[in-house]
């Protein structure tokens, strides 16, 4: 007797790396030794989504060398789906290193032409996304190639056809494109989402306003059905109809803010394909980030659903104003 596989429940488009983080402070030159690990937004995104107890799958494209095989490695012992990875061969897949002085991260990048910036329409699963429940799209895939752009917007207007909710992060990163090409692109992906995640800098590059509140409501009028704002050390902001809940902070002692805001995305979206409310969703995933500062690198310090829930707070009544307010 054959089974039908269960589909998965959120997929991602996009491009993931292989990490070499010092092991010291210092300039990169300075680096003796690294600790391997593993990167890429989308990546991040879908193991932290597998550990909130999502069924994930990734769409992407590594090379058969072998950081392609970490990589893959990676995802099949975090339970994300695979069988929408390309292993292209003679390809080289993306790495990056960091370093760590007084102004913060440092980040050193040897992505060019890598596999994942192949991607194209022809590489969506236009099956899969009708199935999926939840689509996950970011501006680093739209970034890192036309073709790349092309694959992401397909993928979205495939998920928009068949009801699959699309959450969009512009994860903004100015070395990868122009910003007036990002804006164009990244107001025209808040057309096609159901819910935004920037955070607050990317929303004063987008609408021009300063204000939290001002940014949400110039966002929300784009045509998200939700807007979550992520502040950092300040929580988080949430917009759905016409009013807007503050998400607090959950207080840690932070190491490495590496991977947070997809630790995040990945969080929230595991609770909203678990019937979670946008703002039930932002509590968890608020957590869910803070936790995974405490440790180094973007996914060794993701946690496990129940260690989130370990530090949940009780619910207790949001702090809600109208969109006006």
């Amino acid at each position: 007797m054959t089974h039908t596989p269960t589909p998965v429940e959120i997929l991602a488009v996009g491009e993931p790396m292989l990490e070499f983080n010092s092991d010291a402070d210092g300039a990169l030159e300075d680096a003796e030794s690294f600790a391997v690990g593993y990167g890429g937004d989308t990546s991040n995104f879908l193991v932290a989504a597998a550990r909130s107890g999502a069924r994930t799958g990734y769409v992407t494209r590594v090379g058969d060398d072998a950081f392609g095989t970490v990589l893959t490695r990676l995802w099949e012992r975090e339970g994300v789906d695979t069988a929408h990875v390309t292993r292209e061969a003679g390809g080289r897949t993306g790495i990056y290193f960091i370093a760590r002085g007084p102004a913060g991260h440092g980040f050193t990048y040897y992505r060019a032409d890598s596999p994942a910036s192949r991607l194209a329409p022809a590489d969506v699963p236009e099956q899969a996304v009708a199935e999926a429940r939840l689509l996950h799209v970011t501006g680093i895939t739209q970034a890192i190639s036309t073709s790349a752009c092309d694959a992401a917007f397909h993928a979205m207007a495939v998920a928009r056809a068949h009801g699959t909710l699309v959450t969009y992060d512009p994860n903004h990163r100015p070395a990868l494109w122009s910003q007036e090409r990002a804006r164009a692109v990244i107001l025209r992906s808040l057309e096609l989402c159901d819910i935004a995640l920037p955070n607050l800098d990317e929303g004063r590059m987008l609408t021009g306003e300063q204000s939290p509140q001002a940014v949400l409501r110039a966002l929300s009028a784009r045509g998200p059905r939700v807007v979550v704002l992520k502040l950092g050390e300040e929580g988080a902001m949430v917009a759905e109809d016409g009013e807007t809940t503050h998400v607090p902070p959950h207080p840690v002692s932070a190491v490495d803010a590496s991977g947070a805001g997809d630790a995040f995305d990945g969080a929230f979206a595991a609770r909203l394909v678990a019937e979670d409310t946008p703002v039930e969703a932002a509590r968890y995933a608020a957590v869910a980030a803070a936790l995974t500062t405490t440790g180094h690198g973007a996914v060794r310090p993701i946690p496990e659903r129940r260690t989130v829930l370990r530090h949940l707070p009780a619910p207790h009544e949001p702090s809600v104003s109208t969109a006006g307010g």
